[in-house]
């Protein structure tokens, strides 16, 4: 008896860790500070869009596909492919500029962080202004 209640304990301390840690992926969490972060550039250039969608192309297509889908090439390998996110939908684009930076800057789970990869911050911010254009 002592064996199967250690085997039961056992089985359901692994399905509420698993369970644990799809939850975790699921729900990003942001800092209310980083939330409340201005975009500094100025969104209305058509040089700075062009260098934003550029950017986008670069860093960001293979997984998130042109339109922002989440459709990339890559896109099927990534073990997050349901939580990429549509970036055109309503949804998506509710997020605060400041929001998207953060997520972008810091990375999670598939996605990597940007502050490395593209280390000025304002590039990071033009391709946040491009995404913005991806709306429906």
């Amino acid at each position: 008896m002592k064996k199967y209640t250690i085997v039961i304990l056992l089985t359901a301390s692994v399905a509420l860790y698993s369970f644990t840690l799809v939850y975790q992926s699921k729900e990003w969490v942001v800092p209310e500070t980083a939330k409340k972060v201005k975009n500094p550039t100025d969104k209305s250039s058509k040089e700075d869009l062009a260098i934003g969608k550029s950017l986008y192309s670069k860093h960001c297509t293979s997984c998130h596909g042109k339109e922002g889908y989440g459709d990339g090439t890559k896109a099927k390998e990534l073990k997050g492919k349901d939580l990429m996110g549509d970036f055109s939908s309503a949804e998506f684009q509710s997020q605060t500029d400041g929001t998207l930076f953060y997520k972008m800057t810091t990375g999670r789970d598939d996605m990597p962080a940007f502050d490395k990869k593209i280390p000025d911050a304002e590039d990071r911010w033009l391709i946040i202004n491009y995404i913005r254009t991806l709306k429906q």
